[in-house]
């Protein structure tokens, strides 16, 4: 009998690889389960040599880990390709963001605009930077601590305009969702999977399990998600 296969991902893929895995563990009977933390601290955790059956991060930091001997490059696979979308605190007016010319201005206008770590919001910076307004907003800007929603800021108030991957965005309580970036400056993020290796390692198991992931049956719930197949 397989040994249950243990996963460490980022939380922009929280939802989508748990509802994966019960589908998987249900077709099976091989149980999966992911631990969720902020990015950063997964990328530590394997890097300081805790042993995981697979990875999920995005992939730069999976080729990072890779590169180090952290993770097996021969099982590298692409899974999703991840967008950015705004929100507001639910009720607050939705301002208009379908041009880059409109988000510029949202973005000017807003008192506290919320934003996260990890990639996504290192290139948000790098497209205010861009714009030529980060010296305007830099102290309206409310970065959410590493495994913090942004969603959790807007719906408590912290911030009133916040960014973060439309997979974290979708159905917080307390948030309204006002749409994707506009595509002249949509951010986009694609999440690899890659096995561990040593510990508790199975690649055999493991390369089932992605194939599975990232198979034409997987991909109407990556979209549920606010992802696209990769």
């Amino acid at each position: 009998m397989t040994a249950p296969i243990q996963g460490l991902c980022s939380m922009a893929t929280r939802g989508l690889l748990d509802e994966l895995a019960a589908a998987y563990a249900q077709r099976t009977g091989v149980p999966v389960s992911f631990l969720a933390i902020g990015g950063v601290e997964a990328a530590r955790r394997v890097s300081a040599g805790e042993p995981f059956d697979v990875v999920v991060l995005a992939s730069d930091a999976i080729d990072k880990l890779v590169a180090a001997g952290k993770l097996d490059a021969a099982g590298k696979t692409d899974l999703v390709r991840s967008g950015v979308a705004a929100a507001v605190r639910a009720g607050a007016p939705r301002p208009g963001i379908s041009t880059e010319e409109a988000l510029r201005c949202a973005v000017l206008a807003a008192p506290r605009i919320a934003y996260s770590t990890g990639p996504s919001g290192t290139a948000l910076m790098a497209l205010f930077e861009r714009w030529g307004i980060s010296g305007d907003i830099r102290s309206r800007l409310v970065q959410a601590p590493p495994g913090v929603p942004v969603g959790s800021l807007l719906a408590r108030g912290d911030a009133e305009l916040g960014f973060q991957q439309l997979s974290e965005l979708i159905g917080v309580e307390g948030v309204e969702l006002i749409g994707p970036l506009p595509p002249a400056v949509q951010i986009t993020t694609v999440f690899t999977a890659a096995p561990g290796i040593g510990g508790g390692a199975q690649p055999e198991a493991v390369r089932a399990l992605l194939d599975f992931m990232r198979s034409a049956d997987s991909a109407d719930t990556q979209r549920r998600h606010g992802m696209e197949p990769a």
